[in-house]
This record gives structure tokens, sequence and C-alpha cells, in this order.
């Protein structure tokens, strides 16, 4: 096996072949991984210390949690993200990894079962004490302290346990770009590499947001750029409570978000929205009002913002218009 950065027993083979995995997406189907020369930190040139062998799924889930938990600076806070069928399930900001990925698994307990949790900072004992408590399929973070990968090995020997050496650097003026193959081609784009930049960002409503609520803003925001459109995050003292993705409507997202809320117990009250396209209609932020919601951020730019300024503005909702719009298919 080729080594990346030091690492041995990375999941790629010699350049220009590609390593089998377990299977493709389905079991009767089969899948190889190529690793790109100069491969950032991440899922696909991560070191594997245990577990099952990777599958197809188990490096979809991997990439999209660690490049999830990446937008959050490990200098700040610890963040955690769960992810199951390359959809967020649950995320959290909070000083520990330990008591991150207890919040995160907060917002939807059911379906963080069998997931795949990812971590901004090096994982320790506390962090994979809290772990060994759950099934999960695979752990991703920059780095398994010796202590924390010995407590997993000895209480949790199938969990796929991924190190990828650090966090990913990308200058956002020069975005990295990622491919998508269909029919008959292949999609090249740049990353979405935009992150919050309140410069950009006009207040809406006639009440600002509360410093409280402009840090849950920016938590929502950047975790709503990782959930498929339509896209809703709810969010509350840094930790997703209620995700709504993959709708075809904005106000189903939206509803979607409020039942994961009220299913977890704590509710949306007091929770701030995300959403990752405007609002066409002023539904969604009625229907978000009246679960309890008390501040959005949103892009803006509907033929009906006016409408929708007056819904927040009914319900006394700070309402931030980014001018970014961050769809995910």
């Amino acid at each position: 096996m080729k080594t990346q950065k030091g690492h041995s027993g990375i999941l790629a083979g010699e350049e220009g072949q590609g390593t089998p995995l377990r299977y493709g997406e389905n079991p009767h189907q089969r899948a190889t991984l190529h690793l790109h020369p100069n491969a950032p930190p991440g899922a696909a040139a991560a070191r594997q210390l245990q577990g099952a062998p990777l599958g197809y799924n188990n490096l979809l889930d991997a990439d999209a949690a660690f490049r999830l938990v990446s937008e959050y600076p490990p200098t700040a806070a610890a963040a955690f993200a769960i992810v199951k069928h390359g959809v967020p399930c649950g995320a959290a900001a909070r000083p520990t990894p330990a008591a991150a990925y207890t919040a995160a698994r907060a917002c939807d307990p059911t379906s963080a079962y069998g997931g795949v949790a990812a971590s901004n900072r090096p994982l320790d004992a506390d962090a994979a004490e809290t772990l060994a408590a759950h099934f999960l399929e695979l752990v991703i973070a920059p780095h398994i302290e010796t202590p924390a990968a010995a407590l997993l090995h000895e209480r949790r020997p199938s969990l796929r346990l991924l190190e990828t050496g650090g966090l990913p650097d990308i200058d956002p003026t020069r975005p990295p770009t990622e491919s998508r193959s269909i029919a008959g081609g292949v999609l090249v784009q740049e990353q979405d590499t935009r992150g919050w930049d309140a410069s950009r960002h006009r207040q809406a409503s006639r009440r600002p947001p509360s410093e409280r609520e402009t840090a849950d803003l920016r938590f929502a925001f950047l975790l709503c750029k990782h959930v498929k459109s339509n896209a809703i995050v709810l969010a509350r003292d840094q930790a997703a409570v209620g995700i709504g993705g993959g709708q075809v409507s904005r106000v189903d997202a939206v509803a979607q978000a409020i039942a994961k809320a009220q299913a977890a117990d704590g509710g949306a009250s007091g929770a701030v929205l995300a959403s990752d396209g405007f609002f066409p209609f002023a539904d969604g932020i009625r229907l978000a009002a009246e679960a309890g919601v008390s501040a959005v951020v949103q892009p803006g730019g509907s033929k009906r913002d006016a409408e929708t300024i007056a819904a927040a503005d009914a319900h006394d909702m700070a309402m931030l218009f980014t001018d970014t719009r961050q769809f995910r298919h």
C-alpha cells in the first residue's frame, strides 16, 4: 500500500490503481477507491486503526461528516457531527469532544443509531468512553489518542476508526474542485468554501438578532450547507435541535425540522432557523414562529421577501439575509 502524509495502511492503492472496497452502495455492486495525488486530510487518505473493511457508503458518510465538522475551527470549540445515509442527523459545538458528541446525538438519537460520527478535535479517552456507549459504524477524527484507541478497541472492536492526521486547509480564494458522475459524463465544480461572512449580511427585520441568536445563526448556517436541499436547520445553544432535508417543498422541510425537534423533547422554542434557499412564501416563517423559533438566516431574493419580512416582524423574529444560496443536491 502506498503511504500518504506519513500514514501507513491508508485506504487507497498505488497511483493509477484503485483499492477494492467491501462493496458499493449495495452488496451486489463492486467498488474501488482512487486517491488523488496530494489528497488533503479527510476520509480518502485516512488511516484505519481498527474495524471491519470499509465500504462505499462508509466513505461517503465519513467524508460528509468530516467535511461538516471542518467548518468549525477547533480552536473555538470542539465540534461533533453524526451522519446517516449522507444526511446529518446531529451536530453540536461544546468545550470538549465528549460534550459535543452528547449534544449532537441528542438532536435525533433514533437516527444516530448506526451512524458515522466525526470530530474536529483529537479524540480523547472521555470522548471514547461516551462513544462506546452507543452503536456507531465509524468514527473519524484528526487524531485518536492512545488511551482512546485502546478503550474503543476493547469495547467496540468492530467500530471502524479513522485518523486523518489533521483538518483540510482550504484557501477560500482558490477553492478545490469536486466531481460527480452522471450517465455519459462528469460534472466538475468548485467546492462551496463560503463560510459565515457577516459583512455580506443584511438585517431584514425590525429587530436585530441578539448576541446569542447570532452565534446560533452562524452555527446553523454552517451546518445547513451540508444538508440536502431543500434544507432547514434549527439550532439552540450551538447544537442542532431539528434538521429537515431532502424535501421538495421548503415548508415541508420546516415542518420536518420542527417535528424532529419535538420528537427529541426539547422542541423548537428559542431556537434559530437557517435555510439554504429563500422562502418563496411566508408560510414557512409563520410555521417556525408558531413553534417558537426566534431568529432566521436565509439568502433572501424572493419576489415575496416583503411578505416574509412582515411575517417575521409580526412575530418579533429577527431575520438576516445573506445573499448566499447554498443548495446541496
